[in-house]
């Protein structure tokens, strides 16, 4: 038994496999109410325990006794066949896009700040932060129908503003612009509806208050030294069109 457990460990390791628990809806780090203004307490509630738990739900059960059960998420968001499971598609998508979501956002009072790297990253690729805005407002209000807006990392190290539908996301192997997510805006109605109605883009200057820009940072980092795009290279899939 401890040999297993042990070869289990190193493929966790090496390969994110042997998963030993179904997947876990994530914690908020601060209360419902303390994204207000901006997002409302309800609407916080509903979108973690409603929405993002639906997509954990289906996910096990999409999982459970396939050749695809003992896969890490990212390991199901890179494979091109258990993405052709629709099932999974949508609800490993739904995973990994929301946890991303929760993890940049804070109150204003307990966000940090922007490091130097990725602040001279944006300089040279945007201009300016306002910029940045103005291409990830563009990304968000251009979607049609549900969907997400990205700040991603290229596998060529470069920082790209890029839009997806439904759960779609750039680490999935039949998306055009590839990268790892750095940022992630979800324009998916039930984000917002209750507060914003169908006003979107009030929406997203909202959540544009609420970003952690000392965690997108961080994410940064990590993005950089992310070896998952080099060894999964792009594929020939084609697109679904939506």
């Amino acid at each position: 038994m401890r040999s297993i457990l042990l070869f289990c460990g190193y493929f966790i390791l090496l390969q994110g496999v042997c998963r030993a628990q179904p997947f876990v809806l994530p914690k908020l780090a601060y209360g419902y109410g303390e994204y207000a203004p901006y997002i409302d307490a309800q609407t916080m509630e509903i979108h973690l325990t409603k929405h993002h738990q639906a997509y954990v739900n289906n996910l096990n059960k999409a999982v459970k006794g396939s050749p695809f059960e003992a896969l890490s998420l990212e390991a199901l968001l890179t494979s091109e066949k258990a993405l052709q499971v629709e099932a999974i598609r949508n609800n490993a998508g739904g995973h990994y896009n929301h946890t991303l979501f929760w993890e940049i956002l804070a109150p204003k009072a307990q966000q940090s700040i922007l490091t130097e790297p990725l602040a001279q990253r944006i300089m040279a690729t945007f201009g300016s932060m306002d910029s940045l805005k103005k291409e990830l407002s563009k990304a968000a209000m251009s979607r049609f129908g549900s969907g997400w807006a990205w700040l991603i990392l290229s596998p060529d190290s470069k920082l790209i503003v890029a839009s997806t539908p439904n759960q779609d996301n750039p680490i999935m192997p039949l998306v055009s612009e590839r990268g790892i997510p750095i940022l992630g805006i979800d324009v998916w109605e039930h984000a917002y509806y209750l507060n914003y109605q169908n006003r979107r883009a009030d929406y997203f200057n909202a959540v544009w208050e609420l970003i952690n820009w000392g965690v997108v940072s961080k994410k940064f980092q990590e993005a950089k030294e992310n070896k998952l795009l080099i060894e999964k290279q792009p594929s020939t899939h084609k697109k679904r069109n939506r």
